[in-house]
């Protein structure tokens, strides 16, 4: 009774003025508030025998209370489209201005359930404090906020929050608030999807200045069967049994900051993944995860992404379809190892690698850098093709190879590569530096047709390897080599750098310099392909086997046979300088039709200037070629059309001394061989038929341009005299002795 006499002073007080406010608040001794408009209110009334108090409106009741746990009543103004609730140990407090509008609400311990009917406004649920045992689940059937407004919860039978929503939910971080989610190791049984800590039927929008830290046990930490849009928040995933992030439809992500560290893959889309900013950190040991996974497209064109995967097999960014990054800063590491996985009559390495795609790469822009260390690591790779037209790209891999038995039944070996590709790589413009230090390891590897450059742009490449041969017994099953593709090469502008420690350059088919500049400081054989044309550019080129190597691979070392290989030089400037082999080396023919060749040979031991097979026409273009007393030394073919000379000297002419051509008291040749030479093989323009000349040794060179030891735009001052007379008029070869 006294309750009751109370509650009438209250609701008498009301009538005189409070009521002037706009909600009666209903607090409950559960520690619920409810919220009733007072546009709804025409009339409270106890009834049930003075047990219950009821509101009317339009003679019907529209809530109904029962005294006993009615703890008081005020009056007040709220927002209209906030609904309260606030955990903590000692019960849950709500407020809800929808109580008889379409928005229930109960409550099941520390478990709060929100069913709402509303179909035209957003409402906003703002959750804080803390439980240990508690829970949120909503229903809505109109797209809704929910506010993280510093609220620490844990659910130990099932996710923390569970939006069993189709509709989009906005999920703001309230700034300055850290928000704490977490489950158990154990899922209570449920008909309603239940993925992870954070879980959602519909989309999730994440924005605002705050914190989310989150962790699961044995499901994902943030899960949507729709899409998940990334906009803003700090969002730390300390652990979860499965992925950080999981969606269904797409993932998006503008602007904040996500790290990652989950037992499963940091974001897994099961459609694309699109990211303009923001900042991502993964961490992961285990094997075969992937950081950054969709099975439709990745697009990329800024923000900062740093992964680290150290799993076997691990993967950063995985795309099953095509993959696009154009901007945004990458620092990649990688330290698994391959794992050979059983299939047809062997296995099948799966690699760790930094970036991997199903189909084709495009990199447009962007900062990359890319450290990978385990066995068999992999830098960039591609089932298809990878195109490049801008971007800065380094990429470093010290793990070695091994190894194996292929799907086939025969042995093989697997090894590290920087940028591989099963279609085409083509770069067009940027910057890219590739380091390989492992056993057999590779920089470039195209089982297609590799292109560098075009003719507006400017890309340099710039390849390292120094590693070892992969070999069982005398067999070698891989090899270091810088560049190789089976299909075409094809230079058409750039810059390229190479030291290798086994190939510089080499394809199963041809290789076109037609523009560019190729430096190849250090390599076993610099070029090597059946076909080799060089028509522009500049091409400079050192070697310890052979420096120049057109061959189809059918004849053997020391035959004669000729294979059908050739090289041919219609332009550009190609020096090719080799210590211990031969400078160019061709298994067939070779045509020089135009240019500058210079070719510098071992000045000691069998190996020449020049080693061909088949023929050696010069038609066009100059020639100079030195190299060792070997008899094996041959002059041009007599099929040639340009006169030319095949000198021979009695004594060394050293890498310091001059040796000059005159041509009708012109000079033509003025040159210092690299290593020293007794054999020369000189052709120029100049030369015509029964043309006197005179052939100087030592001497010096004013105000001169050095192209590969031919000296041009200065004056010489004679030495020694050492022969003259006149071309042949009927051959175009001339053999000279000095």
């Amino acid at each position: 009774m006294k309750k009751i006499i109370l509650l009438l002073s209250f609701l008498t007080l009301g009538t005189l003025g409070l009521f002037a406010k706009d909600y009666l608040f209903i607090f409950s001794s559960d520690k619920s508030v409810n919220a009733i408009d007072r546009a709804d209110i025409d009339s409270i009334k106890f009834t049930s025998n003075q047990t219950v108090l009821s509101i009317y409106k339009d003679n019907e009741v529209i809530a109904s209370y029962p005294l006993s746990k009615i703890d008081s009543l005020t009056f007040g103004s709220i927002d209209v489209n906030e609904v309260m609730i606030i955990y903590s140990e000692s019960g849950i407090v709500i407020t809800n201005p929808f109580a008889n509008k379409g928005i229930n609400i109960s409550v099941n311990g520390d478990d709060v359930t929100v069913n709402s009917k509303l179909s035209n406004i957003s409402v906003d649920y703002i959750l804080s404090g803390t439980t240990s045992s508690g829970s949120l689940k909503l229903y809505s059937i109109y797209k809704y906020q929910l506010t993280l407004n510093g609220v620490n919860m844990t659910n130990n039978d099932g996710p923390a929050i569970n939006l069993q929503s189709s509709k989009m939910c906005t999920l703001v971080l309230s700034e300055g608030t850290t928000n704490i989610l977490a489950d158990g190791a154990t899922y209570a049984s449920s008909s309603e999807d239940q993925k992870a800590t954070l879980f959602s039927e519909g989309q999730i929008i994440f924005i605002g200045d705050g914190t989310l830290n989150i962790s699961s046990i044995s499901k994902h930490a943030i899960a949507s069967d729709d899409y998940i849009s990334l906009k803003g928040g700090n969002i730390n995933v300390s652990s979860a049994g499965k992925d950080a992030i999981h969606v269904n439809d797409y993932f998006t992500m503008s602007d904040g900051i996500l790290q990652l560290t989950p037992s499963g893959d940091g974001i897994d889309s099961e459609g694309y993944i699109d990211i303009s900013g923001g900042s991502i950190t993964f961490t992961s040991s285990v094997a075969n995860v992937k950081a950054i996974s969709a099975d439709s497209t990745i697009n990329v064109c800024g923000g900062i992404i740093n992964l680290t995967l150290k799993g076997n097999a691990a993967k950063g960014l995985k795309g099953k379809q095509d993959m696009t990054l154009s901007g945004g800063t990458f620092t990649i590491n990688t330290s698994g190892a391959a794992i050979l996985e059983a299939s047809g009559s062997g296995y099948d390495p799966s690699y760790c690698t930094a970036i991997k795609c199903n189909h084709s790469i495009y990199i447009n822009g962007g900062t990359f850098t890319i450290t990978a260390t385990g066995t068999g690591g992999k830098g960039i790779s591609a089932d298809n093709n990878i195109e490049i037209t801008n971007g800065s790209i380094t990429i470093s891999t010290s793990g070695g190879g091994a190894i194996y038995t292929n799907t086939s039944g025969k042995t093989d070996a697997y090894n590290a590569t920087c940028l591989t590709s099963d279609g085409n790589i083509v770069i067009i413009d940027g910057t890219i530096a590739l380091s390989s230090s492992g056993a057999g390891g590779k920089g470039v590897s195209s089982d297609g047709i590799f292109t560098l450059g075009s003719s507006s742009t400017s890309p340099t490449l710039s390849i390292t390897t120094t590693g070892s041969e992969i070999s069982l017994g005398n067999t070698s099953y891989s090899s270091p080599k810088a560049l190789k593709a089976d299909g075409d090469i094809k230079f058409v502008g750039g810059t390229t750098l190479i030291s290798s420690a086994d190939d510089g350059i080499k394809s199963e088919t041809n290789v076109y310099v037609n523009g560019g500049n190729i430096v190849v400081s250090k390599s076993y054989e610099a070029i090597e392909a059946p076909f080799i044309y060089i028509n522009g550019g500049i091409t400079d080129i050192t070697a310890t086997n052979d420096a120049i190597n057109a061959t189809k691979g059918l004849v053997s070392g020391g035959t004669e046979q000729n294979d059908g290989s050739c090289l041919y030089v219609t332009g550009g400037i190609l020096i090719a300088s080799c210590t211990n082999g031969d400078a160019i080396d061709s298994n067939g023919d070779i045509l020089i039709t135009g240019g500058l060749t210079i070719a510098n040979g071992p000045s000691n031991g069998i190996e020449e200037a020049v080693d061909f097979n088949g023929i050696f026409n010069m038609n066009g273009g100059i020639f100079i070629g030195a190299g060792s007393n070997s008899n094996m030394t041959k002059p041009m073919s007599n099929s040639s059309t340009q006169p030319n000379m095949f000198i021979s000297s009695s004594s060394l002419i050293s890498s310091s001394t001059f040796l000059n051509i005159q041509i009708n008291s012109t000079d033509v040749i003025t040159f210092k061989p690299k290593y020293g030479g007794y054999k020369f093989l000189i052709s120029s323009p100049d030369m015509t038929k029964g043309a006197s000349y005179k052939i100087y040794t030592g001497g010096s060179y004013s105000t001169s341009i050095n192209t590969g030891g031919y000296y041009t735009g200065g004056t010489y001052t004679p030495g020694n005299l050492k022969k003259s007379g006149t071309l042949s008029l009927s051959s175009t070869v001339n053999t000279i002795n000095l």
